[in-house]
């Protein structure tokens, strides 16, 4: 692997059982062993120079090239340190390596006798460019060195292996890909993290239903796909997979809550009588735990408890109808964070002035910075600072395209809510509810005043607006798509995924404004008043904007974000989410989608789970995918809230053409 972000130096010595040249029995192999993701592991270098191999103790050397380089060639740290990425290089990438690195990992399946059966698998760093013939010699290497009473499979460790073991016979090389090791294992991390709680244990969705209104913050709710409009609660168990990108696991995220797939749940029920007991829940990408505790403890109202969400007051001034590409982000206040976002975008796409590198300017020690890897990506070598600069949004711009459609400003919702009497009585007792914390009427405050909404007209001046400010998308019955751009969305610490409406299949003048409406009713729906007023979003200040844009045909949609969703240490990878058709698909989690990780910065990717289709995409769209991965992290440098490093949540479409079109660009809440 790859060294981490930060320094960290060879530890102690001492009781260091580090192996060179033994062969591997399984004794030696646990001894040695560390535990990642559940599994035990050996790190391996084979020293073809010398013909041997370094089984090294886990516990003391971390990092495979802090050990060759202070243990084998004799560096000191700060000579290894100086010259890290060349060395890097020199390990994972040149063609005539002195050193092989990689990993032995203990898994086990069961016999045709139902018997459990170890086995070993060997991989690489996910960086290592290592080419068929390396891999080949990697593998029989090890092979020999290890117990013949153990299979070993080789994984490869990117798509660049899987293409280089393509031309080599699986008799002669045995292998695994990663989903088929991981796609059904039994616990899998969405969202590291630490509860105590009471876990609610339901089977059925109607199950459920009835329960919702009494779950609380100190609840932890297991089912087999949790609803979007889950409540905000200590924590989420899901007993079916699930995609970390998924509306319920973005909002884990923001709330800081653990999240985590346990197919085995029903068992751990049964042994150790869980359902409806406290529990203390542990979830990191190592281990998955739910520990029964003897008593009820003394919880502490979470952090998110007292969390308030400032949000600047809405402008309900002449704000007119305007063009997407017109909006800038200093429009959010009249139009919402996601409709000026989408302006934004069209401005870095036209203008080509923004700088998108900030990101890989950061010093990342013992790196000064990531900006020569940057000019790798982009295949400017050696190029100065203003030149990355161009060269990146000139990659952008050819890359991606934004929506075209056009904006509604608050100021039409607000006409619409203060035409009615009956609304405005309405809002009026539901403020006053808010306000006293009567939150035993509030639900149904919201429903009542959504029936009022959905039956009141809009009016006349506000309906001619908006469907004058659209023929050309109107035109000859073409499909649009109504979407939501509210003040109370797309917020650091406020996503609100999934809580607002969107409308995706409307086409005439009525269809429109019926879609319009159900927008801004949306902003009063029960869950979305609920959420809102916790984060101490005040109702008065929230107002609901709306995007109306051309239908955009798809062969694939999905949802990227700019970090690893479980391993928040790691910089260097993009997760990419993606399915036939709409990014909706993603997100509302009834379909399994595509999932890779892409490195922006030594470059590569690698499948994770190939979804519902069970089986992976061709390799030219998965080298596109990885195109738009590098994208997304160069736009995170422009539209990060202050800290290049705050990852962004982005919504697009794949036409059959091969354009991207980005539909969403938000913070990612993390």
């Amino acid at each position: 692997m790859t060294r981490a972000p930060h320094k960290a130096d060879i530890p102690d010595t001492a009781g260091d059982r580090t192996v060179v040249g033994a062969n591997l029995s399984l004794p030696l192999f646990r001894a040695l062993s560390g535990v990642l993701a559940g599994h035990p592991y050996l790190k391996v270098v084979v020293d073809r120079s010398e013909d041997t191999w370094h089984l090294l103790d886990t516990r003391v050397h971390p990092f495979h090239v802090d050990y060759i380089a202070t243990r084998i060639l004799g560096m000191r740290m700060d000579e290894l340190d100086t010259a890290l990425d060349a060395f890097n290089a020199s390990v994972y990438m040149a063609p005539d390596r002195r050193f092989l690195l990689g990993v032995l990992s203990l898994h086990s399946d069961e016999d045709a006798e139902g018997s459990e059966r170890p086995f070993l698998v060997l991989e690489t760093t996910e960086a290592d460019t290592m080419h068929a013939a390396l891999l080949e010699e990697f593998y029989h290497y090890v092979r020999a060195r290890v117990d013949g009473r153990l299979p070993l499979l080789l994984k490869p460790a990117n798509h660049g292996q899987e293409h280089e073991l393509a031309s080599v016979s699986e008799a002669r090389v045995p292998r695994i890909l990663s989903q088929e090791l991981f796609g059904n294992r039994t616990r899998t991390c969405l969202n590291p993290g630490v509860a105590e709680g009471r876990l609610r244990w339901f089977r059925h969705l109607a199950e459920y239903r009835s329960a919702a209104p009494q779950l609380g913050w100190a609840d932890i709710v297991a089912m087999a796909c949790l609803p979007d409009d889950v409540p905000r609660v200590a924590g989420f168990v899901n007993t079916e997979p699930t995609t970390p990108l998924s509306h319920t696991n973005v909002l884990a995220s923001g709330w800081g809550i653990p999240n985590a797939i346990v197919r085995d749940l029903d068992a751990l029920v049964r042994r150790d009588g869980l359902d409806g007991a406290w529990v203390r829940y542990r979830v990191s990408e190592d281990a998955i735990t739910l520990e029964r505790l003897s008593d009820a403890p003394v919880l502490e109202r979470p952090v998110w408890h007292q969390q308030r969400i400032r949000i600047d007051a809405p402008l309900l001034d002449e704000a007119p109808i305007m063009a997407l590409h017109r909006l800038r982000r200093a429009d959010r206040d009249s139009y919402g964070t996601k409709a000026a976002n989408l302006g934004e975008l069209h401005h870095v796409l036209d203008s080509r002035t923004a700088d998108l590198t900030a990101f890989y300017a950061r010093p990342r020690p013992p790196r000064p910075d990531l900006l020569p890897h940057l000019a790798l990506r982009l295949g400017e070598p050696e190029a100065p600072v203003e030149r990355l600069q161009a060269a990146a949004a000139e990659r952008v711009a050819a890359t991606i395209r934004a929506p075209e459609g056009v904006a509604l400003p608050f100021r039409l919702h607000h006409l619409f809510l203060t035409s009615s009497a009956a609304l405005q009585q309405g809002i009026g007792k539901l403020k006053m509810a808010l306000e006293l914390e009567a939150l035993d009427v509030i639900d149904s405050l919201c429903l009542d005043l959504q029936r009022l909404m959905h039956s009141t007209p809009i009016p006349d001046g506000v309906a001619r607006a908006v469907t004058g400010a659209v023929p050309g998308l109107l035109a000859d019955g073409r499909r649009l798509v109504v979407r939501s751009s509210s003040n109370a969305e797309d917020l650091p610490g406020f996503s609100a995924a999934g809580i607002y409406d969107s409308v995706t299949t409307v086409r005439g003048e009525e269809q429109l404004l019926d879609a319009v409406r159900q927008v801004w009713t949306s902003l009063l729906s029960p869950r979305s008043v609920r959420l809102r007023h916790e984060a101490g979003i005040v109702l008065d200040d929230t107002y609901m904007g709306v995007i109306i844009q051309r239908y955009v045909p798809a062969d694939l949609g999905g949802v990227l974000v700019t970090c690893n969703p479980t391993r928040r240490e790691d910089f260097r990878n993009v997760y990419v989410n993606c399915t036939a058709g709409s990014p909706e698909r993603v997100v509302d989690g009834k379909v399994l989608p595509h999932q890779y990780l892409y490195n922006t910065v030594e470059g590569g990717g690698r499948t994770v789970d190939v979804g519902s289709s069970g089986e992976d995409l061709p390799s030219d769209t998965r080298t596109s995918l990885g195109e738009l991965a590098l994208v997304g992290r160069l736009l995170q440098s422009h539209f990060s809230a202050g800290d290049p490093d705050d990852a962004l949540d982005i919504e697009w479409l794949m036409t059959t053409e091969g354009a991207f079109h980005l539909v969403q660009v938000r913070p990612y809440a993390r």
